[in-house]
C-alpha cells in the first residue's frame, strides 16, 4: 500500500466523524489548518448566521488563523476574551461571562474518544460551561492528536500531558510544571478544576466538531 499513514488517518478520522454524528454532533473533516479555517469561515459560520461571536481558550483556534480573521470583524458583534492589552483582568472576566450568551462560541477540546465523546478539563470553567450550555452554537476545532481510544485514555492524556504543558505555558506555580506529571495538587494556581464529558450534542447539531488531519494544540 502506498502512503499507509495517510490511509490510516483518513480511515480513523472518518470513523470518529461517524461516531460524532451518531451522537448528534455535526462533524466535518479538514485536511489541514488552512482548510479548517476556510471551512469555518465559508461554510459553517454562514450557515449558522450568528450576530454575535466569542471564544474560549484554545491553541488550535489561535493556530488556525480564525481568531485573527474574526477579532476585528465588522460583520459580527465580536466579544474578544483574549485581548489583555485593551481590557483589564476584571473586564476580561466579565467578557467571559457575557460570551456565554453569544450566538456562536468557538473553542477546542482536550480529547475526543473513538466513541465520539468530548472530554475537557478547565481551570475557570468558561470554556466547558459554554460547550455545555449558553451559546446557541458551538464550533469545536480538534487536531488528530486529540483522538484517544476511550474515556480512561482521555483523562490520562489530559491530566498527564495537556494539563502539565498548559500549566508550563501559562507559567503556573504548580507541581506538574516541574515534574510533568499530575500530583492532584492543592495549589491555588491549579488549572484542573472542572471536568466535562459531552456524550451527545443537545439540541442536535448545536455543537459542530471540525476534525483536522494535522496535529494541533496541546
Amino acid at each position: 500500500m502506498e502512503k499507509p499513514t495517510e490511509f490510516y488517518w483518513a480511515t480513523r478520522l472518518e470513523e470518529v466523524k461517524s461516531a460524532l454524528i451518531k451522537n448528534n454532533f455535526d462533524a466535518f473533516i479538514a485536511k489541514d489548518a488552512a482548510n479548517a479555517k476556510e471551512m469555518v469561515e465559508q461554510e459553517i459560520i454562514p450557515e449558522i448566521k450568528p450576530k454575535s461571536i466569542s471564544w474560549g481558550g484554545s491553541m488550535t483556534f489561535l493556530a488556525s488563523g480564525i481568531y485573527d480573521a474574526l477579532k476585528n470583524s465588522k460583520e459580527y458583534e465580536i466579544l474578544d476574551t483574549y485581548d489583555r492589552k485593551r481590557f483589564t483582568q476584571e473586564e476580561v472576566a466579565e467578557r467571559r461571562r457575557q460570551a456565554l450568551l453569544t450566538d456562536l462560541f468557538i473553542t477546542g477540546t482536550n480529547a475526543i474518544t473513538e466513541a465520539g465523546h468530548l472530554v475537557n478539563l478547565d481551570m475557570i470553567g468558561n470554556r466547558v460551561g459554554a460547550i455545555t450550555y449558553g451559546p446557541k452554537n458551538v464550533i469545536i476545532l480538534a487536531g488528530k492528536n486529540k483522538i484517544v481510544a476511550d474515556l480512561e485514555d482521555a483523562m490520562y492524556r489530559i491530566k498527564n500531558y495537556a494539563a502539565p504543558i498548559n500549566a508550563m505555558r501559562l507559567d503556573m506555580k504548580t507541581p506538574c510544571v516541574k515534574s510533568g506529571r499530575c500530583a492532584d495538587c492543592k495549589s491555588p494556581a491549579r488549572i484542573c478544576n472542572s471536568w466535562t464529558i459531552t456524550e451527545k450534542s443537545f439540541p442536535k447539531g448545536r455543537i459542530k466538531v471540525v476534525l483536522i488531519n494535522q496535529e494541533m494544540g496541546i
